[in-house]
Order: C-alpha cells, then structure tokens, then sequence
C-alpha cells in the first residue's frame, strides 16, 4: 500500500506556477489574485492565509481584500465590477462560504470569466463540459493531476465518485470522463441505494461527501485507489484546537485494502492551492494575446 503524497505533487506544480510567473515577469507583468474575505470563519481564514502565503512564494502579487459580514450584497458585486475593469487583477477568487444574505450564485456570476480562477463561473463549467479551452475547477483538477502524476492507469478504468457537489463530484465526473483521460464514471449521493455495491466496483474510488468516515473498509475492493478528498473537524478535546481533521475515508480500515491512498491532511488539500496558482497563472499568460 503506497501513502499518496499530495504535498511533494503540490510543490510541484506549485514550482511550475513560479517558473511561469518569472517569465511573466520578464515581460512585466505581475500575475495578480484578488482574495475576498467577507466574515470571520475561522476556516475561511486560514484557507486565504494559505493561499496568499502560496502566492507570495510564487511571486504573485495578492490583493487581500476583507470585509464586514454584514457587506450588503450591492456593495459585494460593485466591488467584483471594479475589480472585473482592472487590468492589474489576473484572478477574482470570493471565498466560500459568503454570508448567508449574499447569494453566491449572484457572486460567482459577477466575476468576470476571464479572471475566474475557481472555475466556478457557467461559462467556465461550460467550456469544461465541452472540452474547451477554460479555468478547471481547482480541486477535481488537483485529484486528476494527482492520478496522473502516480501513472495510475485512467483509460478504461471504472471510478466511483460518491459525492455530487457543484465544487468536486460534479465536475470530477465531467474531467474524468474526457476522452484524454476516458475513464468509466459512477456518480453516488445521498439518494444511492446500497453504496457499498458500486464503491467495491471501483478501480479508483474518489470520497467527496462531506461526512468524516462515510467509506469503511468493507465497502473497497483489494488493490483499489482511494482519493478522500473530505476534510471534516471532529470533535477532540485531546487536541490543541479542540478538534482533529479527519476524512471521509476510515483510513486504518481501507489502508489494509488500497494500493494507494491519500491521507487527510496531506492528500487532495494541498493540490487544490496548487491548481489555484496555476490558473492565476494561465490568467495572466492570456492577456499577452489580448
């Protein structure tokens, strides 16, 4: 059994960003994010902490913009409009969640297509869906540039994705069904009927449900590949914050089972800020062509 590694990948990629960046440079421009905070969830912070951080060591440049939860959604997408019009801003990211009044459909719709790093926007999932040129969604591209990397063999292979959400189950399913990866998908949610007889069909098995320990070690075949892509706090008054992160996989129990498995944390998490700095990337790239 081999402990898939996310963060050597991530780094990776993450040199690969800076190498594009430099040349950016050289012909003077400053791949640029705007991060928008708009609350205090102690989550939220420390995901835009990390992924400034990630930026500053890829020599872009960031806008940290936060602000008061109780921003007006009006003052929220005037905001996104100038930033949308300024031509020193490659990326536009709006942290998730956004305050319960702020409808964050009319937010990710705000954004400029252009500048959508998150792949969020329905032209982006779009030009996804039909295998154009566009910005993917940050962690299912994360999870394929993680199988990728491992050579583990895509073509024919039947994955079994449980979890159907906008930001990973959703487009996964579309990314790995492509003809230049052509796997065989199997999408199952909350309405699947007996889940553990698709995830023990699964060559890869891809757990993003949200729900800490979901896939026990009955529900995988031998040999499989298990991607957990869940990150849930639980409960643990023995750990310095209170509470420990766990995954939606019981990685004892399935560990004895898979070829390869990622942890939690350490696994999908840090490809996902990868991806991220490789899209800012790409964004600046294009406005060489414009």
């Amino acid at each position: 059994m081999t402990i898939i590694d996310g963060k050597t990948t991530a780094r990776q990629a993450r040199e690969e960003a800076k190498k594009r960046t430099e040349a950016l440079r050289a012909k003077g421009i400053v791949p640029c994010l705007a991060v928008i905070l708009a609350g205090e969830d102690p989550a939220s912070v420390s995901y835009v902490t990390a992924k400034e951080k990630a930026l500053a060591e890829a020599d872009m440049a960031s806008r940290d913009i936060r602000l008061s939860a109780d921003i007006s959604e009006a003052e929220l997408l005037s905001l996104i409009a100038a930033l949308n019009e300024d031509a020193a801003v490659h990326g536009i990211l709006a942290q998730l969640p956004l305050p319960k009044h702020v409808r964050e459909d009319r937010v990710i719709d705000a954004i400029s297509p252009q500048k959508d790093v998150d792949g969020f926007h329905p032209v982006s999932v779009g030009n996804m869906v039909l295998g154009r040129d566009g910005f993917l969604p940050c962690t299912p591209n994360g999870v394929v540039r993680l199988l990728q990397t491992l050579n583990i063999p895509l073509n024919g292979a039947h994955a079994v994705i449980v979890g159907r959400s906008n930001l990973v189950g959703r487009p996964l399913s579309i990314l790995l069904t492509r003809k230049d990866i052509n796997a065989t998908v199997t999408l199952c949610h909350t309405g699947t009927k007996d889940l553990a007889h698709y995830t023990r069909q699964a060559d890869i098995l891809i757990a993003a449900a949200g729900k800490a320990g979901l896939i026990a070690g009955d529900m995988v075949k031998e040999g499989a590949v298990v991607i957990d892509v869940g990150v849930n706090r639980v409960g643990d008054p023995s750990a310095k914050k209170g509470y420990r992160l766990r995954g939606d996989v019981d990685f004892e129990a399935v560990s004895q089972k898979a070829a390869f498995i990622t942890p939690v944390p350490g696994g999908v998490g840090p490809m996902t800020i990868a991806m991220l700095l490789q899209n800012v990337a790409a964004a600046a790239e294009k406005t060489l062509d414009a």
